[in-house]
C-alpha cells in the first residue's frame, strides 16, 4: 500500500548534521528536494521544499522534524509523524545535493535516495 505520509516523513527526514551550525552557512536558503523510493510500499517519488537558515533545516508544516547542515555540506535529518518515521543523510555541494533515506509507516519499511537543488534568490 502506498503511503504519502511515509514519503513526506522520509523526505523531511533527510536533512540534518553531525555538528551543530551556529552561524550562517553557505547552504542557507530555499532548496527543492526530490525523494525517490527504491524499496518498500511508498509512493515512487515525492517533491517538496525546505529552508536552511544558520545551518538549521526546517519545513513549515512539520513539527517533529530535526535537521542540520554542517559547513562541510554534510546533512542529517529525521522526522516523526504519528506512527511514521524517517531519517536520512547526505551531502550538499554548491547548488545541488544527494543522499539516502529510510523509514517506516507502521510495519511497512521503505528506503531510497534523494536529490536537492538550491532555489535561485
Amino acid at each position: 500500500m502506498k503511503t504519502p505520509s511515509l514519503c513526506l516523513a522520509a523526505i523531511a527526514g533527510l536533512i540534518a548534521v553531525i555538528h551543530p551550525a551556529h552561524a550562517r552557512t553557505p547552504y542557507d536558503g530555499s532548496w527543492d528536494l526530490v525523494f525517490v523510493t527504491q524499496t518498500g510500499a511508498c509512493d515512487p517519488s515525492y517533491n517538496f521544499t525546505v529552508n536552511i537558515s544558520d545551518g538549521i533545516v526546517s519545513h513549515p508544516n512539520l513539527v517533529r522534524f530535526w535537521g542540520q547542515v554542517a559547513r562541510s555540506g554534510a546533512v542529517r535529518a529525521s522526522v516523526a509523524v504519528s506512527n511514521r518515521y524517517a531519517a536520512g543523510s547526505g551531502r550538499l555541494s554548491g547548488r545541488t545535493g544527494r543522499g539516502t533515506w529510510s523509514g517506516y509507516s507502521g510495519r511497512a519499511r521503505c528506503a531510497g535516495y534523494w536529490i536537492a537543488r538550491r532555489n535561485r534568490w
